[in-house]
């Protein structure tokens, strides 16, 4: 169960503020994006009650998708604190490199390696809610949904997801999350190759 405190409420209208600073919707659609980080939050608070971990959620791509003008790593640690802003870090993707695959392989190397523990929470509910989503939308948008995506490539996504599961299953112990994301990354393998035949 969340336990409501001032401190989570700053950190979802941060959230949602930040977002909104930027233009950004859910890809595709004029959701507000603020449903994402929420939704990893909600995700993550079915496996624990560190409130760091749940306010990383909710910040998990401000550094990634805003820019530091609007909100910034220091704006992090002095509203958050340095654990909440180390978290964020370690499941943000490195945009200096040059295309999507370099940042996934990036970003895979490092989550394995060297990000905290609780950063491996945060990844699994942030890709577990993007694959809800994903399996929503294809209902209604069909292949079209892959042209929202930098590759515009079914394949990569399933590769991409498929890789972060195989991290998060190597790094975390909590079996009821593992199940869950194994149980979504199969469901959009199925219907992909579905709709392949």
């Amino acid at each position: 169960m969340i336990n409501y405190t001032k401190r989570l409420d700053d950190a979802i209208r941060q959230s949602a503020w930040a977002h909104e600073q930027q233009n950004q919707h859910r890809k595709g659609t004029d959701i507000p994006y603020i449903i994402h980080p929420f939704g990893a939050m909600i995700i993550a608070s079915n496996f624990t009650d560190d409130e760091d971990i749940l306010i990383a959620c909710l910040l998990h791509d401000t550094l990634e998708d805003v820019h530091s003008t609007i909100y910034s790593e220091s704006d992090i640690e002095s509203e958050f604190g340095e654990k909440v802003l180390s978290i964020t870090k370690d499941v943000t993707k490195d945009k200096k490199l040059c295309n999507w695959h370099e940042q996934s392989k990036a970003y895979l190397l490092h989550l394995e390696n060297k990000a905290c523990d609780e950063a491996i929470i945060v990844s699994a509910a942030d890709k577990m809610h993007n694959l809800s989503s994903i399996l929503f939308d294809y209902t209604k948008c069909g292949d079209d949904l892959w042209q929202r995506f930098y590759t515009k490539s079914a394949d990569d996504q399933l590769w991409w997801y498929k890789s972060v599961l195989d991290v998060v299953v190597k790094r975390n112990n909590i079996v009821e999350l593992n199940e869950e994301f194994t149980r979504l990354v199969s469901e959009l393998s199925n219907l992909l190759t579905k709709n392949k035949h």
